[in-house]
């Protein structure tokens, strides 16, 4: 019974992954926190890496004419530096740690969220000092639980980029920051074959979800789908 509600849980995390590389970026941070109701969230965050990479190549063809290179260009520099970061500084993290970070992240967001306002008034556009802040929490967060998205929202939704530009840019951007966590997930033995044969498993619900929030992004107005990327209700 016991493994039945890992996989259930296993299964809805890759699902969660899938539908934020079909273009829902803020439903991604919801899989590492789903699995780790069964298992601790390094484990998890090891597993899921590569159901992310696998999904990445999906969204990136669904994608490859929908986004913003003046933002990749601000935001991908500093987030490799916070993948680094997070990579040099994992081993000196204990478990407990790495689990109250992800909570607080989860919190800070949800805050966030409560007491913003809405963006409204002319779009911003792209500097590059925010951008390599913003990129930098981003790479950092995203290290540890794969919640990059948050950071990266913070910095691109001011900008009021159209609804498939701001899925592709976001969708490219987190394909290049998860191919570069292969490196350190991959010296910290987090892709193991025990863990592979998992991930293994968990790619055939994640690559349809991606198809799903393709889809999703594309029938959704564009109001809706900024409720949705921001998991704001009202």
């Amino acid at each position: 019974m016991e493994e039945l509600g890992f996989w259930l849980l296993a299964v809805t995390a890759a699902a969660l992954v899938g539908l934020s590389k079909g273009g829902l970026p803020a439903i991604g941070i919801l899989a590492v926190p789903v699995m780790a109701l069964q298992i601790s969230p390094v484990l998890a965050a090891g597993i899921l890496l590569p159901v992310y990479v696998v999904s990445d190549m999906f969204g990136l063809w669904a994608y490859r004419h929908a986004f913003d290179r003046k933002v990749l260009l601000y935001l991908l520099p500093g987030a490799i530096v916070g993948v680094a970061v997070g990579g040099l500084t994992a081993s000196l993290v204990p478990e407990a740690a790495v689990t109250a970070l992800i909570g607080a992240i989860g919190l800070v967001f949800s805050l966030n969220l409560l007491l913003r306002r809405p963006a409204d008034g002319p779009p911003r556009d792209p500097k590059p000092g925010p951008g390599l802040f913003w990129g930098l929490i981003t790479g950092f967060t995203s290290f540890v639980s794969h919640s990059g998205a948050p950071p990266w929202q913070v910095y691109t939704l001011p900008l009021r980029l159209e609804k498939a530009v701001f899925a592709g840019t976001s969708t490219i951007g987190f394909a290049v920051i998860n191919a570069v966590k292969l490196i350190p997930y991959g010296m910290l033995g987090q892709l193991n074959p025990a863990n592979l044969r998992i991930s293994a498993l968990l790619m055939a619900p994640a690559v349809a979800s991606v198809f799903v929030g393709v889809w999703l992004v594309r029938i959704l107005p564009a109001k809706a789908f900024f409720r949705i990327v921001t998991c704001r209700c009202c």
